[in-house]
C-alpha cells in the first residue's frame, strides 16, 4: 500500500484561485468528497481545473463505514460518480458510523458527527462488510482513517491497531493513518502523547498504510480538540518523524479547516513534511 514519497494540502475555498494561478510545487491536492457531490456548476468547475493541474484526493466523512444498518445507497453512488469523474489518486473515508435507527424498525437516521465504533469482532465484521462493498462500486482500494474519539465503548475485545490491522488485511483496504489524532487521543487520556502515539504506530502492519495526515488541535486544558485550525505541534512531528522511519514516506497531507490562513502558511507547513521525508532517504 505505501507508495513513494509526496506532500500535499487540503484545498479550501479560499485558496481556490491562488492555487489555480500560482500553482505551486504540490504532489496532490484533497478535497472533502460531499463538498462535490452535485454535478455541474461552479465547485465541479474548479475541481476540474485542480484536476488538470494536480492529483486529487477525495476524502470523505458520510460513508459511515462502521455503521450496522449499512451504507447508503445514495451516498455511495455520489461517490462513485465522482470517482469516475475525477479519477482520484485515493479515496478515504473514516473508521466511524453515522447511520443508526431511530428505534426498532423504524427509520435511519444520519447523525452530523463521527461516531466511533467499538473495536470487537462484531464491529469488525461490520467495517469488513461495508468496506468491500465500497470497494466493489468504486473499483479500487479504500483508504480508513483512524478517529479521534472523546468517548469509548467499555466492551473493547482489542486494541485499535490491531482492528485496522485485521481490517486491513481482511479486505486490502489501507489505512490513513491521522498522526494528529493519535496525539489528541493521547493527551485526552493522560498519556505522555509521544510515547503513547508511537508505540501505537509500532502495532500496526508496516505495509497497510496508504497516506498521513498532519493537522493543528487545541488544547482546552481539560479536554484537547482535533479542530485543524493551527500549525502543527511540535509533538505531532516528533511522532510523524518517528512514522516516516517505519513506513518511509508515505504521502502526507497538511489539513487546515478552521480558521484557514494563507495559502503560504499551508505550503510552509507542507515543506516541513517534505524536509522530514527528504532526511529519511
Amino acid at each position: 500500500m505505501n507508495q513513494g514519497g509526496t506532500v500535499g494540502i487540503g484545498l479550501r475555498h479560499a485558496h481556490y484561485g491562488e492555487l489555480l494561478e500560482s500553482r505551486p510545487a504540490l504532489d496532490f491536492v484533497e478535497v472533502h468528497s460531499e463538498n462535490f457531490f452535485a454535478e455541474g456548476g461552479a465547485s465541479r468547475a474548479v475541481l476540474a481545473d485542480v484536476r488538470a493541474q494536480y492529483p486529487v484526493s477525495l476524502h470523505g466523512v458520510g460513508l459511515s463505514l462502521g455503521a450496522a444498518a449499512g451504507l447508503d445507497a445514495w451516498h455511495l453512488d455520489r461517490l462513485a460518480r465522482l470517482v469516475e469523474a475525477i479519477d482520484p489518486v485515493h479515496v478515504s473515508d473514516h473508521a466511524s458510523f453515522a447511520r443508526a435507527p431511530l428505534h426498532d424498525g423504524g427509520p435511519v437516521a444520519h447523525a452530523n458527527d463521527l461516531l466511533p465504533i467499538a473495536f470487537t469482532h462484531a464491529s469488525l465484521a461490520i467495517m469488513v462488510s461495508n468496506v468491500a462493498e465500497v470497494q466493489d462500486r468504486l473499483r479500487r482500494p479504500l483508504l480508513v482513517e483512524n478517529l479521534s474519539a472523546y468517548v469509548s465503548w467499555s466492551d473493547q475485545e482489542m486494541d485499535e491497531p490491531a482492528f485496522f490491522n485485521a481490517l486491513t488485511r481482511q479486505t486490502g483496504c489501507g489505512l490513513l493513518l491521522d498522526v494528529n489524532n493519535l496525539v489528541v487521543n493521547a493527551l485526552n487520556d493522560g498519556l505522555e502523547p509521544v510515547r503513547a502515539a508511537c508505540d501505537w504506530i509500532d502495532r500496526l502492519d508496516a505495509a497497510s498504510v496508504g497516506e498521513i495526515h498532519l493537522a493543528g488541535y487545541c488544547d482546552l486544558g481539560d479536554i484537547v480538540i482535533d479542530d485543524h485550525g493551527s500549525r502543527v505541534h511540535a509533538s505531532v512531528w516528533e511522532v510523524y518523524r518517528h512514522a516516516v522511519h517505519r513506513f518511509g514516506p508515505v504521502p502526507t497531507l497538511i489539513e487546515w479547516d478552521t480558521d484557514v490562513p494563507a495559502l503560504a502558511v499551508l505550503l510552509e507547513e507542507a515543506g516541513k513534511a517534505e524536509h522530514i521525508q527528504m532526511g529519511a532517504r
